[in-house]
């Protein structure tokens, strides 16, 4: 199997197809609603073994779609987690699957309470351009490990892996448990009005409400997974070199094209001077090259590289300071699609980088005067999907955690919360809503069915009809104190 483009078919047939294909998911659900433990590690065991063989494939294939994407990023960021997921799910489903006891009143017993986890139907999942591999793949896990039956919408963006996972799921799976739509915006648009049982859907906040608007109509449950601005709080009293190379790695990878990859950093005005040394000193060691180096990722397409260079444009009118990190003095002015991390320092709030997603290689620096200030300043704003901390303070780690809301947090690092199995993922607010990956996403796809059983005794009859009776009288005053 090859990374080639396969033509996609006109909207009205894809969108015809997703209806065909729905239809088809939904009857096969209904002849099997509850799939055995067996049958689902063996959907996972296949979908592992489809990625293991092709990962060289979706390393080409992503690559083409970015003009230039680091083959090893790709590995880091989309093929280990993917193949990652899959073992977590496995290792732990049987667990999963096992109904819950739950506590009875002593007014109802003889009793039991248990909760079992049913397969909701059939999952939607709408993926974005920037991470094509792993965002299909992870809610595909959790889908698939929940019960369910799966149609994803990739990425008019990324036609090259969106049309090598179609080729692949459709040669690892029957079109009534996983299938690949692809299309253009109208498709997309018609594939989240669709009555799926469940949808998720990873995008910009924009593109996020009217997915949900499009949903309830159906009543369709959704879970958001989307973006904003994520701080990195830098202390008064953190080693700068720890802390810019950390923000330097997340900044950078995928050139700044990553959901939670640091948007702004807070940072004492007085140790500014430092982050700024520090940070061009990380990069350079990092990426001494960029234009032709094959482990600096392109811009994902003109579009894009338009608006942030709108966006540097905007910035340097309205006063900013640019600071431009490219150590080996290179060009990029003649149709390259790589672009420099570009530090906006003195940032003011009618800046567009202080009011959009950033979603590239540009990091405004944002002077604070310390923890309180700069705590302040991010709870003001829309909540963001993930918050960064660099400082080795115990007690203002905790005043952080305690005083700010975010979707996820990492103390001393960038991004690496994302990739902990055993983490939940999602947002808040304005970043997203509901939560997937671990545990977190067979629960987000499975229904929690209560189940109150009793057998021959039935204390029940302690409360019929007619009342008012001693026994009843004795009831109340033991139960309500």
């Amino acid at each position: 199997m090859t990374a080639t483009v396969v033509p996609l078919n006109e909207s009205k047939k894809q969108i015809q197809l997703t209806a065909r294909v729905l239809a088809e998911q939904k009857q096969a659900f209904s002849r099997n609603p509850l799939p055995s433990l067996s049958e689902r590690l063996d959907n996972l065991q296949r979908l592992k073994k489809a990625l293991l063989a092709h990962q060289e494939q979706f390393c080409e294939a992503i690559d083409k779609d970015f003009n230039g994407r680091s083959r090893d990023e790709t590995l880091i960021a989309e093929v280990i987690p993917s193949v990652e997921g899959i073992n977590y799910a496995m290792k732990n489903l049987k667990g999963w699957m096992q109904p819950e006891r739950r506590n009875v009143s002593m007014l109802f017993q003889p009793a039991s309470n248990k909760v079992y986890y049913q397969p909701k139907g059939v999952v939607g999942i709408i993926v974005p351009w920037n991470y094509p591999l792993y965002l299909a793949v992870g809610p595909l896990v959790a889908a698939m490990a929940a019960g369910n039956r799966a149609m994803i919408k990739m990425s008019e963006f990324t036609p090259y892996t969106s049309a090598l996972l179609a080729h692949l799921v459709e040669a690892t799976f029957p079109r009534d448990l996983v299938a690949v739509i692809n299309g253009e915006a109208d498709v997309a648009a018609d594939f989240s009005a669709s009555p799926f049982d469940h949808l998720l859907f990873t995008g910009s906040t924009t593109v996020g409400r009217l997915v949900m608007k499009a949903a309830s109509e159906n009543l369709t449950p959704v879970t958001l997974e989307l973006g904003g601005k994520s701080p990195a709080v830098i202390s008064g009293d953190v080693p700068m070199g720890d802390a810019a190379e950390r923000i330097a790695f997340g900044k950078a990878l995928n050139a700044g094209q990553t959901c939670v990859a640091p948007d702004y950093v807070l940072c004492p005005s007085d140790r500014i001077n430092a982050f700024v040394d520090a940070f061009q000193d990380a990069m350079a060691r990092m990426y001494p090259t960029l234009r032709d180096n094959p482990d600096y990722t392109g811009i994902i397409n003109e579009r894009q590289y338009q608006r942030l260079q709108e966006y540097l444009a905007d910035a340097r009118s309205k006063g900013a300071r640019i600071v431009e990190i490219n150590p080996a003095g290179e060009h990029f002015e003649d149709g390259c699609r790589k672009m420099p991390v570009t530090l906006v320092l003195d940032p003011t709030e009618d800046m567009k980088v202080m009011q959009d997603e950033i979603f590239g290689p540009l990091l405004p620096v944002v002077a604070s005067k310390g923890l309180e200030d700069a705590m302040g300043f991010i709870n003001r704003r829309p909540r963001p999907l993930a918050l960064y901390y660099f400082g080795y303070d115990r007690d203002e780690q905790k005043r952080l955690l305690a005083g700010t809301h975010s979707g996820g947090v990492c103390i001393n690092d960038a991004l690496m919360h994302v990739a902990q199995d055993d983490l939940p993922f999602g947002g808040i607010g304005d970043s997203g809503m509901g939560h997937y990956h671990g545990k977190e996403g067979f629960l987000t796809f499975s229904h929690a069915r209560a189940v109150f059983s009793k057998q021959k005794i039935n204390s029940g009859k302690l409360i019929y009809p007619p009342h008012g009776g001693t026994l009843h009288k004795l009831v109340y005053r033991f139960f309500i104190r």
